[in-house]
């Protein structure tokens, strides 16, 4: 069993779901192991990680809508707001998803779905570079 991290990084044009699939498909590559696991990180509190269906978009707006009305810009009980509207709000949604994923792999590729990718989901309106880490275990 063997180690390998790969930092990555991402520049976001705001808010939306931008996949990532190809990016940890091509570190898994480079680092050569053929069976195992690989975690995906992200080291952010206002963007967050999911799997989604990766064929048709509307799927991934329809989710991102929902998530917009479950968790509005507009609610007057948020304190922390030193970023303007989106700041809250983005750590909720953050909170409500995830920050990292582990997906396994078999004779070098990903084991997803047919239908599912690995997505960052940037829940700020501006732009940004998210970091995130690969880290794979296998052999």
């Amino acid at each position: 069993m063997g180690i390998f991290k790969k930092d990555w990084q991402i520049k976001t044009s705001g808010k939306g779901t931008y996949e990532i699939t190809s990016a940890v498909s091509n570190a898994l590559q480079i680092c050569g192991f053929s069976n195992g696991m690989v975690s995906v990180f992200v080291q952010h509190t206002s963007c967050s990680l999911v799997l989604m269906e990766n064929a048709d978009p509307n799927a991934r707006s329809d989710l991102e809508g929902f998530m917009e009305d479950l968790v509005p810009e507009d609610n007057p009980n948020f304190i922390h707001t030193y970023e303007g509207p989106d700041d809250m709000p983005s750590h909720i949604k953050m909170a409500l998803t995830r920050s990292s994923e582990n997906i396994p792999f078999s004779q070098g590729h990903l084991q997803l779905g047919t239908w599912q990718g690995i997505f960052l989901w940037e829940h700020r309106v501006a732009p940004h570079t998210r970091k995130l880490i690969f880290t794979f275990l296998g052999e």
